[in-house]
C-alpha cells in the first residue's frame, strides 16, 4: 500500500480514536464491554446526567462501537462486533505500563538524584539570553504547536534517535516536557547523556515556566520573549 493509497485508512483511524477522546466515553465503553446496561443504569454507574449519557453514547454508536435494543420505552447498549474489547484492553496495558514508568522514574530521582540533572529557571533564563544552550521540547509536535517556551527545537521523545543531526554537540542540551510529572525529558536527558551530548532537564517543564509569568509561542501565533 502507498503513502498516499494509506491516508484514507489512517483518516479513519483517526476518527475513531477522536470518538473514544473523551474521558466519560472510556468509561461508558468501559461499564458496557462488563455487561450490557440501559441508559440509565450507564448514566447513573457513570455519574452523568442522562442527556449527558446520551450524548456520549450516540458518539460511540456512530463510530461502531456499540450497538443498541430496546426493550418497551427502554435503550439497552452492549458492545458492537470486533476486537473492541482487546482494544480498551491495549489502552489499560498501556496506561498500566506508562503509570510503571512514571513510579520507576519517581522512585530513581528520589534515590539517586545525581542521575538527573536539572536546571532551575533561573539559570535557564540567564543561558538562554547568552545564547548558550539548546532548549528541547520532546513533547508531541501537536502539543508543541499549541504552545511551547520561546526558541525551544520540538524534536519528540521517539524520533530523538533518528533527528540528533538537529542538534549542536558543542552546546549543552536542555529538555523540557509536561511538568514535574512527564518522565520524557529525562529519558531524553538519558539517551543524550549515552550519545555524549552534555544534557540536563528543566524539570517543572511548560506548566512550570507559565507559573513564572513567562511568555510562550505557538505556531498560531508567537508569544513575546518576556522575561528573557
Amino acid at each position: 500500500m502507498s503513502e498516499a493509497s494509506s491516508l484514507p485508512f489512517f483518516a479513519e483511524l483517526a476518527e475513531l480514536a477522536r470518538s473514544l477522546g473523551h474521558t466519560h466515553r472510556l468509561q461508558l465503553l468501559d461499564l458496557i464491554a462488563q455487561n450490557e446496561h440501559s441508559v440509565e443504569r450507564l448514566a447513573e454507574l457513570a455519574g452523568l446526567s442522562l442527556a449527558n449519557a446520551s450524548q456520549h453514547l450516540q458518539h460511540l454508536k456512530r463510530a461502531g462501537f456499540v450497538t443498541t435494543r430496546r426493550d418497551g420505552k427502554r435503550i439497552f447498549y452492549r458492545l458492537s462486533d470486533g476486537p473492541i474489547a482487546p482494544l480498551l484492553a491495549a489502552l489499560k496495558a498501556q496506561a498500566e505500563f506508562n503509570h510503571k514508568q512514571l513510579a520507576t522514574f519517581i522512585a530513581d530521582s528520589r534515590s539517586r538524584p545525581d542521575r538527573l540533572e536539572a536546571i532551575d529557571a533561573e539559570e535557564l533564563l540567564r543561558r538562554m539570553r547568552e545564547d548558550s544552550v539548546t532548549l528541547l521540547d520532546v513533547r508531541a509536535e501537536t502539543e508543541y504547536a499549541v504552545g511551547h517556551v520561546p526558541g525551544a527545537v520540538n524534536i519528540p521523545l521517539p524520533e530523538l534517535a533518528r533527528r540528533l543531526a538537529e542538534l549542536r554537540k558543542d552546546q549543552e542540551v536542555i529538555a523540557y516536557c509536561r511538568g514535574s510529572h512527564c518522565a520524557l525529558s529525562a529519558e531524553a536527558v538519558r539517551a543524550l547523556s549515552a550519545l555524549g551530548y552534555k544534557a540536563r532537564h528543566f524539570d517543572s517543564g511548560l506548566p512550570g515556566w507559565q507559573a513564572l509569568g513567562l511568555a510562550i509561542s505557538s505556531l498560531q501565533s508567537s508569544g513575546s520573549k518576556a522575561g528573557l
